[in-house]
């Protein structure tokens, strides 16, 4: 089974990205539609108890917030895939500008992120790393290199 976690700011195409590659293989785990880390956390569970492949498309900007994930999919021996998504902070600012109503973030949200944001590497417990950037609105995906 594989689990795949999602890395990068508010704006880099983390949920679209998911809705190309993955809509139809892995379920979906994101706050934006769970709402509550209780119900998140029910919704990974489930998946976990299932062997269901799922998709972390949240920020996980941190060690700490990958952890959880990656130690709970390891236990039930997932693969862990990380996909981190370019992140470069006024090129976020300019695609949220673009977005309507709620799914405009404040500003002051996605500076926050992006302050937080460490780069991952394989010694968190990932299987495989890649580096997703957006070129002319089609995803390109690179292999890992430690390089951003």
């Amino acid at each position: 089974m594989e689990a795949i976690i999602f890395i990068g700011v508010q704006a880099t195409g983390k949920s679209t990205f998911y809705k190309e590659r993955f809509f139809r293989s892995h379920v979906r785990i994101s706050l934006d539609l769970l709402k509550t880390r209780n119900r998140e956390d029910k919704m990974l569970q489930v998946c976990l108890e299932t062997q269901q492949a799922f998709v972390v498309d949240n920020t996980n900007p941190a060690i700490e917030d990958r952890a959880k994930y990656i130690n709970a999919a390891k236990a039930r021996k997932y693969q862990v895939v990380g996909y981190y998504f370019k992140s470069k902070l006024n090129e976020a600012l300019g695609r949220n500008s673009q977005r309507l109503g709620k799914e405009n973030i404040p500003e002051v949200g996605i500076r926050g992120t992006y302050n937080k944001l460490r780069l991952p590497s394989m010694e968190e417990g990932f299987d495989r790393l890649y580096f997703v950037e957006i070129d002319n609105g089609t995803f390109v995906v690179k292999d890992w290199n430690n390089e951003v």
